[in-house]
């Protein structure tokens, strides 16, 4: 990139950073994820708006690169801090409810999936044939677990009995999906499937044996004599926050040349971070790298991702081929979580509620859509309709959870609830 596109660079983040934080912030006054918002403005300034017109006045080709860079380094702070975040998840005392619901509602819109996407696989044949009905499957069955967890925030749903459960549904959900797409992306190499594969789990160990007990010891470390005070912890976690940093562009790199994505590599290290001796560094610290990354990284990603999604020659085919993915997705996850749910008696209620819960899709979805796109899983068409299918399952929880689980049933939930494994959920029904 050339020192004269430098200024349309500051101007088009400053456009992204603007328009990602008013819809988001409009979207939260009328209490939808703010999110939504941010997925809106990716497809505003992508081509639907005026054939494109915005898109070409505001993202000149040439600063598009730097775009996407800065949105993949959004995406892996993104990826890390959902690693990071998944091991916080309530899961003990439960295992048998969240297995049975994890199952429910993952199989069933995988299955229903991957039959849908036999029926499109247009000219696919042989092995891109049964990716692609693999891949859609997948997607089809991904739960946000990041915006799950704030839309039970911003709702006092996080200590609820219901809330606990889907985010514990929605962190094993997490695990099978990246699991699952990243067997996907290395077979999608074919013939040309990279040996350096083999070399991921031998990385894991690594991961798991060497690097997180010495973040451990790092972090543990207390300084001595007149170095103590709270100067000395801030300097402590920032250049504990530097080795982070250091592993996650380490970690990135090394998946990205074993031949998987690099997200692969930060949700990696995020998982096995040391919880013991970081507390500091997890109160002080990521809550601002968490902040930046949302207002500042993610933004970018939005639009990069709606520079593929063109929604202004829809058909009526297209717009049919959109319910019958709603309908697929939607029926597919809420069905299955319903089922299991109600499978280890769950009350109606609160089945209901977690089925809604678990339907949340959000920026998760999109960067696993992204990586469909890129290795050629998904076309630009099927790819603009799977976005809306996000947007659309993302609203849901908002507008529909004061009806299916209002305020009084989440206060008596509260007042019921005891050190045994969610019984205001199991023994009776909800009145």
């Amino acid at each position: 990139m050339t020192m004269g596109a430098v200024a349309p660079l500051f101007l088009a983040l400053l456009v992204i950073i603007v328009v990602a934080r008013v819809l988001g912030l409009l979207c939260r006054r009328i209490g939808q994820p703010e999110v939504i918002g941010e997925i809106a403005g990716g497809i505003l300034l992508g081509p639907t708006l005026f054939h494109g017109a915005i898109t070409r006045t505001l993202f000149p080709a040439e600063i598009r690169p730097a775009l996407a860079t800065i949105a993949s380094i959004g995406v892996c702070v993104f990826m890390f801090l959902v690693g990071l975040h998944l091991a916080d998840s309530p899961l003990s005392g439960q295992s048998r409810i969240v297995l049975a619901l994890s199952i429910g509602s993952m199989v069933v819109p995988f299955v229903l999936g991957s039959l849908f996407a036999i029926g499109i696989v247009g000219d696919r044949s042989g092995r891109t044939a049964v990716l692609f009905c693999l891949y859609v499957g997948t997607a089809m069955s991904i739960t946000a677990f990041p915006v799950l967890a704030r839309i039970l925030t911003d709702r006092q749903l996080i200590d609820t009995p219901v809330g606990g459960l889907a985010l514990a549904v929605a962190a094993v959900g997490d695990v099978v999906a990246w699991a699952m797409l990243a067997v996907l992306v290395a077979l999608s190499y074919g013939d040309d499937w990279p040996w350096r594969m083999l070399l991921v789990l031998p990385f894991v160990a690594i991961l798991v044996g060497v690097v997180r007990p010495a973040l451990a010891r790092l972090a543990r470390r207390r300084p001595a004599g007149p170095e103590r005070g709270s100067a000395a912890r801030i300097t402590r976690g920032a250049g504990l926050l530097v080795v982070i940093a250091g592993a996650l562009w380490l970690s990135s790199a090394a998946t990205e040349w074993m031949g998987l994505h690099l997200i692969f590599g930060a949700f990696l290290l995020g998982a096995v971070m040391p919880r013991s001796g970081a507390a500091d560094l997890r109160r002080r610290v990521l809550p601002w790298v968490e902040r930046f990354d949302r207002i500042v990284l993610l933004p970018p990603f939005f639009v990069v991702a709606g520079f593929a999604v063109n929604l202004s020659g829809m058909d009526s085919r297209e717009f049919g081929l959109l319910l019958l993915i709603l309908l697929i997705a939607i029926g597919g996850k809420m069905a299955g979580a319903f089922t299991a749910a109600r499978l280890v008696r769950v009350s109606p209620r609160h089945s209901t509620a977690l089925a809604l819960l678990v339907n949340t899709r959000g920026l998760t979805e999109l960067i696993v859509l992204a990586v469909g796109l890129e290795i050629g899983l998904l076309d630009q068409g099927l790819y603009s309709l799977m976005v809306l299918m996000a947007l659309v399952t993302t609203s849901m929880a908002g507008l529909l959870l004061p009806f299916v689980y209002p305020r009084q049933q989440v206060e008596r939930d509260r007042e019921a609830r005891s050190a045994a494994a969610y019984p205001t959920l199991v023994k009776g029904e909800s009145r």
